[in-house]
């Protein structure tokens, strides 16, 4: 009895090989939904896509192949946010999203560590800086290649 409290857990689907949980979507709580909406589309580029509920509290966005961002509103209060939890994009070029940042007078910050405004250099070379969105949800945007 007690081997069974400690074999590995699997997945299966109709008897087809067993595969581990892929990520799907990550959901952010916003007070006002279409400022947020816009904020994801014009500082982060992302692609609206259908969402089901059609109840005006939903806003979904693309994030990667299969991957979606999910924004509703809601919430009544700004929640204090710690920059360790955070949504991490990459982009092609650093430069470049550093300038529209720059454009949009977005403030941002060098790293988890330091509040100072900059950009900062992983110990294994990819560049990286933090913002908030309207609701303080953390944000950090990098340009690692893996």
């Amino acid at each position: 009895m007690a081997g069974c409290l400690f074999a590995p857990l699997s997945f299966s689907q109709s008897g087809s090989v067993n595969k581990t949980a892929e990520f799907d979507h990550s959901t952010v709580f916003v007070r006002d939904l279409q400022k947020s909406a816009d904020f994801y589309e014009k500082v982060l580029g992302l692609e609206r896509i259908a969402e089901p509920f059609k109840d005006g509290r939903h806003v979904w966005f693309r994030i990667g192949a299969h991957d979606q961002l999910h924004v509703v509103s809601g919430a009544t209060e700004a929640m204090p946010h710690d920059v360790n939890v955070h949504l991490a994009f990459r982009v092609a070029s650093f430069g470049d999203f550093v300038s529209h940042l720059d454009q949009l007078s977005i403030k941002y910050r060098k790293s988890i560590r330091d509040a100072a405004k900059g950009t900062s250099v992983r110990p294994d070379g990819v560049h990286q800086l933090y913002f908030q969105d309207p609701d303080g949800y953390w944000i950090e945007v990098n340009d690692d290649k893996f």
